[in-house]
């Protein structure tokens, strides 16, 4: 079925070039000045968005083999992301049961054992306590009461998400409605992991409304990458993720039968994964990939952006230098002109020269998202789940 609803988009965005036209909004939507400025606002959207939505953690490729971790610390909260003997991923809070020292700093690598750095209590990657040091002086406790908490987590079309709260009851496939199918089409399972970098920018939503927006791109990135793209764009939703596209990168293939289309082609645009992923697909040294995954800063004026730069396959030394070209390319557009820009947009609104920001039809995607973002906010925990199903979904959207 999503091969289907993935023939279905394209055939929609050829219908819309030979037309002239795009799918828009009802009207016109304007998000307060504060939305991005208000820290009271700011820690709501940590608390009610981050620290109860699914995040996609880390590309199942960033731990391939079984003893494979990633000890990470997005907004202050210290992860350890796990593959064990089992191939299963498994996210922990990173903190010893002893006095919550973490076990690993920041970073990647390969291990079957944890030791505490500051008393030397030891657990295996499945989170399980199986050394405390000199255990005959320490006394008698409950060894199962004091592994490492776990997280909710779920791998799917070569992603791995979890839930910042180990008590969650959120269903993640709920949440994800059936955009983990349309994902899977890119196989990033079996990709290869070129390089990543973690990038500064403004608040977390003014760099995340960039990413549901091709009509700045022959303008902000007219001597870049966005000389000549089109400013149009058409929007796919499953539940609070999007699709963007734009119909004239389709055009090509009505002269093809719909079996020989390459699904490369089909799977072109921008996916983005709500409340902080985008996916943007590239060809620089052989088919590629930039994950960009965003997290918001310790401020309400800051957010971290780390950049994947996956690959089909892994390329010789020539399809590395291209893919080397294109990812700095990358990095040079999105710091210097995309984040450059936010920034100084976060300076204005914070100076309170605009009262509002302004979203038109064919900004569908920012709308979206900013309804979902209030929605969240406005939603307790136990009517999470019905916020995802199917009849409020649609009702939302």
């Amino acid at each position: 079925m999503s091969k289907e609803k993935l023939i279905e988009i394209v055939r929609d965005n050829i219908a819309h070039c030979k037309a002239g036209t795009i799918a828009q909004a009802p009207g016109v939507y304007k998000v307060p000045a504060s939305a991005y400025t208000d820290e009271a606002r700011f820690k709501k959207e940590v608390d009610l968005i981050f620290k109860r939505m699914p995040l996609m953690l880390a590309p199942s490729v960033e731990l391939p083999n079984p003893g494979d971790y990633k000890a990470m610390a997005p907004f202050g909260t210290p992860l350890l992301i796990t593959r064990g003997k089992d191939g299963k991923a498994r996210t922990f809070f990173n903190s010893c049961g002893h006095r919550g020292a973490p076990l690993r700093d920041c970073g990647t690598g390969n291990s079957s054992r944890f030791v505490c750095p500051y008393h030397g209590w030891t657990y295996n990657n499945e989170g399980k306590l199986v050394g405390v040091a000199a255990s005959s002086e320490f006394g008698e406790f409950d060894r199962g009461e004091y592994t490492l908490p776990e997280l909710p987590t779920i791998e799917r079309a070569g992603l791995i998400w979890a839930v910042l709260d180990p008590h969650s009851t959120i269903d993640i496939e709920g949440f994800l409605s059936g955009y983990d199918d349309m994902l899977s089409h890119f196989n990033f399972k079996d990709w290869y992991l070129f390089d990543s970098r973690t990038l500064r920018g403004p608040n977390w939503k003014i760099a995340y409304d960039g990413y549901l927006d091709f009509y700045h791109l022959p303008v902000l990135h007219k001597n870049t990458i966005g000389g000549e793209r089109s400013p149009q764009a058409n929007y796919y939703a499953w539940g609070p993720h999007q699709r963007v596209t734009s119909p004239d990168r389709y055009i090509h293939l009505d002269k093809l039968p719909e079996d020989q289309w390459p699904m490369e082609d089909v799977m072109t645009g921008v996916w983005t994964i709500f409340p902080h992923i985008s996916i943007a697909s590239f060809k620089g040294g052989g088919r590629g990939a930039m994950i960009s995954q965003l997290f918001p800063g310790e401020t309400v004026g800051e957010s971290y952006t780390t950049q994947y730069y996956m690959m089909e396959k892994e390329p010789d030394q020539a399809g590395k230098d291209g893919a080397r070209l294109q990812f700095d390319l990358l990095e040079n557009v999105v710091r210097d002109e995309d984040y450059k820009t936010g920034l100084q947009v976060q300076g204005a609104l914070s100076a309170g020269a605009r009262t509002h920001s302004l979203f038109g039809r064919n900004e569908w995607g920012g709308q979206r998202f900013h309804g979902w973002v209030q929605r969240l906010l406005e939603t307790p925990d136990d009517q999470l789940n019905a916020l995802f199903s199917a009849p409020e979904r649609q009702a939302a959207e």
